[in-house]
């Protein structure tokens, strides 16, 4: 398919190079036109792909300025002709610089407010992201607490939805599997949620690029031509948007970044929960889900103690706390229930 596509384009610059050779005018030589020929080819070419990444509406708006100053560049000339007739032969030139500029500026402003332009009445859904919105994507919305971040005031500037995402969030919610359609439903409650929320504004998008097949990658794209930041929670998009330049805002970056410090040496209370994987180690967590593995803390388990920590150690699957069982504290709860126990020998 590729293959085809790159013989047609071959074709239109020899094409147009031949056509420059036969028809060059008398003043310039039928090499020069060829030349100058074959290259407005290979930069219509270039315009091509450029054009790709352009949305709809700002490309319908440029269309529409040029058209309205190839108009007015008509006119112009033809009164310009009409007051300096017999001046000499600078005349078109200067008529063509003119009939330039005009296209050029009715190009730029037709493409900065295209999107004011509209297929039918009502409100225009397709609104263009600016720079330092947050583009939410598919995870994110489905792990949901991106919600209760937008609800504390933290989620500064606009929240961006394109129509990819909502279409993968939609089919995620029609899936035969139980647990995918859960999952998708309750994303779609989040989206309704923020919506809802008077201090944040959700744009809904139709941008999309249907040369790219994997929405990971249309996020990624979206967020290159507009300056947006992804917000998301997967490691993977994490890890390509970075390498592609785009800055990428986690969630579970944040989650990590807001839970407790603690210092070695420092005393903390925990509940063992189970045994560890090494010799008479238990285990524990906290709140936020940090994992505290506790040595000489199996006889503890289903207790809650004291206990020193020694080591805080942060990987890539988060922060992990090592200690060990506070002896005096253990001696101090022990030692009691030992009396009691001869109190009901005796």
């Amino acid at each position: 398919m590729l293959t085809g596509i790159w013989f047609v384009r071959f074709l239109a610059v020899l094409t147009l190079g031949i056509c420059g050779y036969l028809l060059h005018p008398a003043s310039l030589t039928p090499v020069a036109c060829a030349s100058g020929a074959s290259l407005f080819g290979a930069l219509a070419i270039g315009a091509e792909f450029q054009l790709r990444r352009i949305a709809f509406k700002p490309l319908m708006g440029s269309a529409v300025g040029i058209v309205a100053a190839v108009f007015i560049a008509v006119l112009v000339s033809l009164v310009l002709a009409q007051m300096h007739a017999g001046e000499g032969s600078g005349l078109p030139l200067g008529i063509a610089a003119i009939a330039i500029i005009l296209v050029y500026w009715g190009a730029v402003l037709g493409a900065r407010h295209g999107e004011l332009f509209t297929l039918g009445s009502g409100p225009n859904p397709d609104r263009r992201g600016k720079s330092g919105d947050k583009v939410l994507d598919t995870s994110v919305i489905i792990d949901g607490r991106i919600a209760d971040i937008a609800e504390t005031g933290f989620l500064d500037g606009g929240v961006v939805i394109p129509q990819f995402v909502l279409r993968e969030l939609q089919m995620v919610a029609d899936s035969s599997d139980s647990m995918k359609r859960n999952r998708g439903r309750r994303g779609l409650d989040v989206l309704a949620r923020i919506q809802k929320m008077p201090a944040v504004t959700v744009q809904i998008v139709e941008d999309d690029y249907p040369q790219i097949p994997e929405v990971d990658l249309k996020l990624i794209e979206f967020a290159t031509i507009y300056g947006s930041n992804i917000v998301t929670n997967d490691f993977n998009l994490n890890k390509v948007a970075q390498l592609r330049g785009v800055k990428v805002l986690n969630i579970n970056d944040l989650a990590n970044a807001l839970k407790p410090i603690v210092l070695p040496g420092e005393i903390m209370r925990v509940f063992i929960l189970k045994e560890g994987k090494e010799y008479n180690q238990g285990v524990a967590y906290l709140d936020d889900g940090t994992m505290v593995v506790v040595d000489n803390a199996k006889k503890m388990i289903s207790k809650t103690i004291d206990i020193t920590v020694t080591t805080v150690l942060q990987t890539t699957a988060g922060k992990m706390i090592f200690g060990k069982l506070d002896e005096r504290a253990v001696s101090g709860i022990e030692r009691p229930a030992r009396r009691e126990q001869s109190a009901g020998a005796g």
